[in-house]
């Protein structure tokens, strides 16, 4: 049986694998990061499921270790790793064409397949995914088809792909744990009564009885908690608890799946706004070498309102059921 904690302990390691690179090459607080982030996902279970492992690591040590990671990140400098030679990359671009996107396209598919009928399989009796989130569960085994299909598409020994990956992470560095971190912060927001907080300023300053005015109220702000947080995943718990559900849903009547879908998709929009969204807008700046730090953003606002203001008609629209 597959269960999560399996596949978090496969991130444990090749985070340790990274660490260790970092410790031989002497770049001390690159190792000390990895490591750090390799015992919190590994032993201390995640603090995104709560189960036997979970409980391994106590919340108070689980809390220093992120401060500890917010201290180490400032040490941490992007430096030129090796690579293949531009000449070998190409060469082995042109030898496997349109194959290249096979790996990256089985994670979608494997993801959806598993979400629709990994709860349904069966081998001797037993489930063949374990309790949690099969969404999660789903997600992580392909990756992990992905991996072995890259592998053989390619033609590299085993170790190159974590060879590799280790390149891609330490690239990007300590940008790629944004998701994480600020996901966990609109937890933590949420929790605090944040949420509550933005409703009573919202329905002070809005006509809480128009459904346009609740439903832009809705859209903009997560749009705009997106662009400060840097992740809709962040933004979505603090605006839904704070204007979907009580104003949007339990006062209008509003569908509540349109609402998180489109409400998500319209803090997406933020995120193409953001320097905040590291990892998507500063990164590549980084790996392209471009001049202008903002020149992701700026390339990405001709997309970002005009789908923004689509998003924004379609949820009012259809939460209602087509309202003249």
């Amino acid at each position: 049986m597959l269960g999560i904690e399996l596949f978090y302990a496969l991130l444990g390691v090749f985070l340790l694998y990274a660490a260790w690179c970092n410790l031989r090459q002497r770049r001390y607080p690159h190792a000390a990061f990895w490591g750090l982030v390799a015992v919190l996902l590994g032993t201390g279970g995640l603090i995104l499921e709560q189960n036997a492992a979970g409980n391994a690591l106590p919340a108070q040590l689980a809390g220093a270790g992120v401060i500890a990671l917010g201290v180490l990140a400032t040490r941490m400098r992007r430096e030129h790793l090796d690579e293949a030679p531009e000449s070998a990359r190409r060469a082995s671009a042109a030898r496997l064409g349109h194959w290249l996107f096979f790996p990256a396209l089985l994670i979608p598919v494997i993801t959806v397949l598993v979400v629709l009928f990994g709860e349904k399989l069966e081998w001797s009796g037993y489930r063949l995914f374990g309790a949690g989130s099969i969404t999660l569960m789903g997600l992580s085994f392909a990756g992990v088809v992905a991996v072995i299909a890259a592998i053989r598409v390619t033609g590299e020994r085993p170790l190159m792909a974590a060879i590799e990956g280790r390149r891609l992470l330490d690239t990007m560095g300590w940008a790629a744990m944004l998701p994480l971190v600020l996901a966990t912060l609109g937890g933590v927001f949420a929790a605090s009564g944040v949420g509550e907080l933005v409703a009573s300023m919202v329905t002070a300053v809005i006509p809480a009885d128009s459904r346009l005015a609740c439903v832009l109220a809705y859209g903009l702000g997560m749009v705009a908690f997106t662009m400060i947080m840097g992740n809709a995943f962040a933004a979505f718990p603090v605006m839904t608890a704070g204007i979907g559900l009580p104003l949007l849903i339990v006062d209008h009547g509003a569908n509540p799946a349109v609402v998180g879908a489109i409400g998500m998709l319209t803090g997406y929009c933020g995120t193409l706004l953001t320097p905040m969204a590291a990892n998507f807008n500063l990164v590549p700046v980084a790996l392209l070498e471009l001049d202008d730090p903002n020149a992701v953003i700026r390339a990405q606002v001709p997309t970002a309102l005009p789908l923004m203001a689509a998003n924004l008609m379609l949820m009012y629209w259809l939460a209602f059921g087509f309202p003249l």
